[in-house]
């Protein structure tokens, strides 16, 4: 996951309760410094530009269809137990295959609601050392560092809304029933994966490949910087 300043200008939280950055008074800093950027402005810029990127990203994705209807993060059958798809879908049950395809997606939407918090958190975390890293770094550097620093807790937190989005979207049951109709077919291996810690992963892994998407955006579309403080940090991030 590449960039921070683009991920920082993409991400700044739409809102959920933290302090917004005066950008008034930074803009003046900015001036009285005869247009320098100091390492405070640099990281509050960094800080503007992630929540607003991760926000953003969460939102995408926490919408109807945000992972079903996307192709880069859609969540499939679990492919360690492709055999199961293949031999369910030969004895005509490709419908009940399909409707637990997508109760699996509007589980990973519902879920995503909560990661906009746990990312302003690890954001409002963050040192200026790592602001300027992020800056110098790859078009992902930002994202990266949201992974490094977010993923056990949002593992923590996705979990149990996954088991409860599967339970509530009548996943849980579907796979119940196609894996117990598999495990009826003669000569078949008995399969029974953990759909939770399944489930949980995709879910985790598409947030991320849209926050990465946004941060990317912030660093090479000027027109995505939407504010000036973001425009002068981000003119000097090569």
């Amino acid at each position: 996951m590449k960039g921070i300043i683009l991920l920082v200008a993409l991400v700044l939280v739409a809102q959920v309760g933290i302090a917004q950055i005066k950008l008034n008074k930074i803009k003046e800093a900015i001036i009285n410094n005869n247009g320098q950027l100091s390492a405070e402005e640099v990281g509050a810029g960094l800080k503007e530009a992630l929540i607003n990127g991760a926000s953003k990203g969460s939102d995408i994705v926490s919408k109807v269809d945000g992972y079903y209807k996307n192709t880069k993060i859609k969540i499939p059958f679990p492919p360690e137990v492709k055999n199961v798809e293949t031999k369910l879908r030969q004895i005509g049950m490709g419908a009940e295959v399909d409707k637990f395809v997508l109760a699996l997606n509007r589980a990973a939407e519902d879920a995503a609601k909560e990661a906009k918090p746990v990312f302003v958190s690890a954001i409002k975390q963050m040192t200026i050392q790592d602001a300027y890293a992020i800056l110098k770094g790859e078009q992902d550097a930002a994202t990266q560092y949201l992974k490094r620093t977010t993923s056990g807790q949002l593992t923590d937190k996705f979990k149990p809304i996954i088991q409860n989005s599967l339970s509530k979207v009548n996943a849980t049951q579907y796979y119940r029933n196609l894996i117990t109709t598999y495990n009826k077919i003669p000569l078949v291996k008995k399969v029974n994966p953990d759909l939770d810690d399944y489930a949980t992963g995709k879910a985790m892994d598409g947030l991320f490949v849209m926050v990465a998407k946004e941060e990317k955006a912030i660093r090479v579309n000027p027109q995505a910087r939407t504010s000036e403080l973001l425009k002068k940090v981000f003119s000097q991030q090569k």
